[in-house]
């Protein structure tokens, strides 16, 4: 029988419900543009986030620390992140999980869940995940910029980062079609031409786009043992070469049997488009947020830009990189 009074709630559901009534009142706050997705964006430390993700990123600066052996994959949105982790995991792991067995975690699982977002997926839906008990080292990804990143991250010199960054008007176009995948049917298509207004106004998921690259970009010219910036488009031209870059950076260097085993051949076959597109589990497989893994293969291509945007789009996309990369030996 109730005694007419109400039992305490749990503590963890106390500092849940705090949480959530600090997020609720600082994004009240906060600048907001329409959504690709989401239905707003909102502007956060000179960037622009789905409140999930913002959410996420807030509890990450709070409560995620670094250790010195950590590996993160920094990126903006469609710059080629699926494939990079699909060859960093193959790269750190090929002692454990040669490239040409038959039980390779690629074969199974998306790269995705293998090298996983802690913004996306380990600090989502306001959840504090136990990452203590993951073996070293970890690998991990991002979207957030450079000084958004928890400080461990950027404070402790022996913490990796690899960062992808890709030519904008290709970015534009697969962050395009890659939202419009993700929008239901009662939302209807984004067209073309009001999401490259967003984009150009810096107004995207996680942009501005080139104050992201630029960010990083001077970072590693300062501390180029601690960032290693690689563009989509190097990458795509000579793998060989910057996977065994890569493989020194992460202190990892191929032996000389492994290389006459041909093991850098090897991880680039395995992580190519053609195969990891083809397998059963990206033709068909679920992320756990949600999303569909065929939805993060689409073409993987150099300069498919130049089948969407006209040449005065071109143009100003060209226009806005020159300005902001202008004096910064950056180009694409």
């Amino acid at each position: 029988m109730s005694n007419g009074t109400t039992s305490p709630l749990p503590k963890y559901l106390v500092q849940e419900d705090e949480i959530f009534k600090e997020f609720k009142s600082l994004i009240s706050n906060l600048p907001k543009e329409k959504g690709m997705v989401a239905t707003h964006l909102h502007q956060y430390q000179g960037f622009w986030y789905p409140p999930r993700l913002l959410q996420a990123t807030i509890l990450c600066q709070n409560h995620f620390q670094a250790r010195d052996s950590d590996v993160f994959l920094v990126s903006t949105p469609k710059s080629g992140t699926t494939w990079l982790k699909a060859v960093i995991y193959s790269l750190i792991n090929r002692k454990k999980y040669p490239p040409n067995s038959e039980n390779h975690p690629l074969v199974s699982t998306n790269p995705h869940d293998l090298v996983p977002f802690i913004e996306v997926k380990l600090y989502a839906d306001n959840q504090i995940p136990d990452i203590e008990s993951l073996p070293c080292p970890r690998l991990f990804s991002t979207h957030i910029p450079y000084f958004s990143l928890p400080e461990s991250v950027r404070d402790i010199h022996s913490c990796k980062i690899v960062y992808l960054c890709r030519n904008p008007k290709d970015v534009f176009v697969s962050l395009w079609h890659f939202t419009n995948r993700l929008r239901s049917k009662e939302m209807g298509t984004n067209s073309l031409e009001h999401v490259f207004s967003q984009f150009c106004n810096g107004v995207s998921i996680l942009g501005p786009f080139w104050d992201h690259v630029l960010h990083h970009w001077n970072q590693s010219k300062e501390n180029p043992g601690k960032i290693f910036f690689l563009k989509f488009e190097d990458l795509k031209r000579d793998p060989l070469c910057h996977l065994r870059r890569l493989a020194e950076f992460l202190g990892c260097p191929f032996s000389a049997e492994e290389d006459g085993f041909w093991m850098a051949e090897e991880i680039l076959k395995i992580c190519s488009f053609k195969n990891l597109s083809g397998l059963e589990i990206n033709q068909n497989g679920k992320l756990s947020s949600g999303e569909e893994n065929k939805a993060f293969f689409r073409r993987g291509e150099v300069g498919d830009w130049k089948n969407y945007l006209t040449d005065e789009m071109a143009e100003k996309l060209d226009e806005i990189s020159e300005t902001k990369f202008g004096g910064s030996d950056l180009v694409f």
